[in-house]
């Protein structure tokens, strides 16, 4: 089976088919969103729903009514396509930790999601997931996937490894390889048995070799769609590894096992 770790909502959802079965891609991880950049017809259009990007990367929050519209539009996109898609809820970090726990109870558990994320903490604070994993913890051990490219620095890498040490029971995955910390990712990754590193966005091709070389049961196909493409990031992890196992367990395998599929 082959899976993409790291997909969000797409308007319309048939496009989003339609890439993941040119990718051979048979299932992938959807994480709901507040900016749509496949909606823009042109610059200015684009740079609108990049500014929404740029506030929910920079960890600010949008409110009860839009993060609530997200969750909305993820469940209907799982529910019209639940042979492709598994949906991964995201909760707020702005709010007091009881309440965290209330939304992982109603937004992810209640809706059949399989995991969290992608969080999206501000710059320097990662600690505010803390909660997110007690909950996560309550729940079985559900996997958290946390934002890694900027504006995440090297500080949030060491902070949620700290926190994944804390919380043994719960996969918790830095995605897009920590973007420019790649190399921070991968030590602390290797020091912290349950720190899972997601692939997508990774434009060095050191960084992934060295990645699955070094992690290799921890290393996870994504593309981060509609922001990167599943055919060319698949023929990426292609390129750096042979056929068998190991690419078998990085494209999909170890992903499915986390989830139990």
């Amino acid at each position: 089976m082959i899976i993409d770790a790291h997909s969000h909502v797409h308007d319309p959802l048939d496009s989003h088919l339609a890439l993941l079965d040119e990718a051979g891609v048979d299932r992938a991880v959807l994480f709901g969103t507040r900016p749509h950049p496949e909606r823009a017809v042109d610059l200015a259009s684009f740079k609108r729903e990049m500014s929404v990007l740029h506030a929910t990367i920079s960890g600010q929050s949008a409110g009860a009514e839009a993060h609530e519209a997200a969750v909305r539009e993820l469940a209907a996109a799982c529910a019209a396509h639940p042979d492709r898609f598994i949906g991964f809820g995201k909760v707020r970090l702005d709010v007091p930790a009881g309440q965290i726990a209330a939304e992982v109870e109603r937004d992810v558990v209640a809706r059949g999601f399989r995991g969290i994320g992608e969080l999206t903490p501000p710059p320097d604070g990662a600690g505010l997931i803390e909660p997110v994993l007690r909950a996560s913890a309550d729940h079985g051990g559900l996997p958290v996937v946390v934002h890694g490219f900027a504006p995440t620095t090297a500080g949030d890498l060491a902070t949620l490894a700290d926190l994944a040490r804390r919380h043994p029971s719960v996969p918790l995955v830095i995605s897009q390889l920590g973007g420019l910390n790649w190399l921070t990712a991968i030590e602390l990754a290797k020091e912290t048995p349950n720190l899972y590193l997601e692939l997508s966005t990774t434009n060095v091709v050191f960084a992934l070799r060295l990645a699955i070389q070094e992690v290799p049961d921890r290393t996870i196909f994504g593309s981060d769609a509609p922001y990167g493409d599943p055919v060319l990031t698949r023929a990426f992890v292609e390129r750096v590894t042979a056929p068998g196992e190991l690419r078998d367990r990085v494209l999909g395998g170890t992903f499915a096992e986390l989830l139990g599929l």
